[in-house]
């Protein structure tokens, strides 16, 4: 799904230039669930951006299912990010002003799809992310655990290739972020692919692989077997 060839991301100004990512070389297969590690300013969330369609990299080239969109510009890279990714954040980033009904259907409204299809498709991943009761509630009503389930609700409606989880359990206490950690593994069970960053080891557990960064490259790939006991 994701093959990432010799990438670079070097950040400017008039001052100072700043390596976030070192001719960096990075494979997922469909299917996986990958977590990305790593002290803090090796690179991970600018990976995660960048594989995102967040951001463009320098130099190198970034394939996505056998397109290369490493060249895009903003607005197609706009396009095929809504067509084929869903994005679950550590603040949740929902909107206080809408209901969690609401805050779901916003993807599928930018997709211009029909109104009856998206009440369908909003009340399914409601009831299979299991805040469907919550429907009409609004985000400061819920707790910060509904919050990051509707959030991933958000995430799934349109039913992306990819997930893409920055730090998803990092505003969470260990009772929520373990629920939520057991959902994006079910839904990996279900096929999703999942790339997560995370400083959690615990959290890292439940991918299937662990690549390590430093410096803005791959310095360690290790394969999960067990994932903590629920």
């Amino acid at each position: 799904m994701i093959n990432i060839q010799n990438l670079s991301k070097v950040y400017r100004t008039e001052e100072i230039e700043t390596t976030a990512l070192n001719e960096l070389n990075l494979e997922v297969k469909e299917g996986e669930f990958v977590s990305i590690m790593g002290e803090s300013g090796c690179g991970k969330s600018t990976l995660l951006n960048v594989i995102g369609l967040l951001d463009s990299p320098s130099d190198g080239k970034y394939f996505f299912n056998d397109t290369e969109v490493s060249s895009f510009n903003e607005q197609k890279r706009a396009n095929y990010r809504k067509q084929n990714m869903g994005f679950v954040f550590q603040n949740f980033n929902l909107i206080d002003e809408l209901s969690v009904f609401e805050n779901v259907e916003l993807p599928l409204i930018y997709l211009k799809v029909e109104k009856s299809e998206r009440k369908e498709k909003v009340t399914q991943i409601l009831e299979r992310v299991g805040i469907g009761h919550r429907a009409k509630h609004f985000p400061q009503q819920l707790s910060g655990g509904q919050q990051q389930r509707v959030a991933i609700a958000r995430a799934l409606v349109a039913k992306p290739k990819l997930i893409l989880a920055d730090e998803p359990t990092g505003n969470l206490d260990s009772k929520n972020g373990k629920e939520v950690m057991e959902l994006l593994t079910q839904l990996n069970e279900l096929g999703t692919t999942i790339v997560m960053v995370t400083h959690s080891q615990h959290d890292a557990n439940y991918s299937s692989r662990t690549i390590r960064l430093l410096d803005g490259k791959v310095v360690n790939e290790t394969t999960n077997k067990t994932v903590p006991a629920i």
